[in-house]
């Protein structure tokens, strides 16, 4: 593994299904009844959050405390980040107090990068999100959903996602989950196809290994995974579709559309939902969403990236005697 993750692309295959593989050894974790590993005991996680968010870092948390690390949350709202201080300064205060590794989430996309690579910190950087760039563990938490429900937990260890058709549905232009779910998808063999607003599908995406289209309708019907976007309004300065009813008629997942897709097929969403505009009630609340699992795999895919960075290359779960052996 890496120093540092901070962004999907940067993974290799091997990468991303050796963390998919410690991922399922962790959930397995969370079905004990006492949930905690001493994997990382002794070493500190700073949670540097200059962004509002509630899953994610509590994910984190969650995650680094199964681990037994010690941690710490800094939020940038009342901090003295809120009179003026630079990143450099943040940075250079937390490698004072010897901190192991920083989740960092800010608005700015890059500073995850000029974090890991400035000299500032000598910690291992995970990138929770940064501006409109990259958002790699939310990429990973979706194919480790994708990977068990579409090949399942145990006959899935040590493949990808060659061959399966995923589709990526709403707001791509200001998504980072979209940006980093390309890049590892991609990377895991899927096929993949944005489907979006022409005013929300970015520049350049001819670039990007992925299909585009326009009509929703047209792609459902071979679609393994279809994963609703959310409308990100907060980064948004221009009127980029009419109304949101003539976004929901076009661009909204319902029951009628649901369903055209195959039987096996998934509905995935990031989170936050807003139901009735970008995906209905009668949608999320149905058994094809995965939303809740995605929540408690992002838990488990966390603890992976932290104990491969931190942790080493021991098994990260230590296997249960067989019978022969308590003998």
């Amino acid at each position: 593994m890496m120093r540092h993750l901070i962004s999907a692309a940067d993974l290799s295959r091997d990468d991303a299904v050796l963390i998919l593989d410690t991922a399922e050894e962790m959930a397995r974790v969370a079905d004990r009844p006492i949930k905690k590993l001493p994997a990382l005991r002794g070493r500190t996680v700073v949670n540097l959050f200059f962004e509002d968010s509630t899953r994610t870092r509590i994910s984190f948390e969650a995650a680094e405390k199964r681990l037994s690390a010690d941690v710490i949350n800094f939020a940038a709202k009342g901090s003295s980040v809120s009179k003026g201080e630079s990143l450099k300064d943040t940075a250079q205060t937390l490698e004072a107090m010897g901190v192991d590794a920083v989740v960092i989430r800010h608005g700015a996309s890059g500073a995850p990068y000029r974090l890991a690579t400035s000299g500032w910190i000598d910690a291992a950087v995970i990138n929770a999100g940064d501006g409109t760039h990259q958002h790699p563990t939310q990429a990973l938490l979706d194919a480790f959903t994708m990977r068990r429900r579409l090949v399942g937990p145990d006959e899935g260890l040590g493949k990808d996602l060659a061959g399966k058709r995923i589709t990526l549905v709403g707001d791509v232009l200001h998504s980072r989950v979209a940006r980093s779910n390309v890049d590892l998808l991609h990377t895991l063999g899927a096929e993949v196809t944005l489907v979006a607003p022409p005013t929300l599908v970015p520049v350049g995406v001819e670039q990007w290994p992925c299909e585009v289209s326009y009509d929703l309708d047209r792609v459902l019907a071979k679609s393994d995974a279809v994963m609703m976007l959310r409308v990100q309004r907060e980064r948004m300065n221009a009127a980029f579709f009419p109304t949101e009813r003539e976004y929901s008629r076009r661009y909204g997942l319902d029951g009628e559309r649901m369903a055209k897709m195959p039987e096996h097929a998934i509905v995935m969403h990031p989170g936050p939902m807003v139901r009735g505009m970008e995906i209905t009630a009668e949608v999320a609340d149905s058994d094809r969403c995965t939303v809740v699992e995605q929540v408690a795999n992002g838990v488990s895919i966390r603890m992976a990236v932290l104990y491969l960075l931190l942790g080493g290359n021991e098994p990260a779960v230590t296997p249960r005697p067989t019978g022969s052996e308590e003998k």
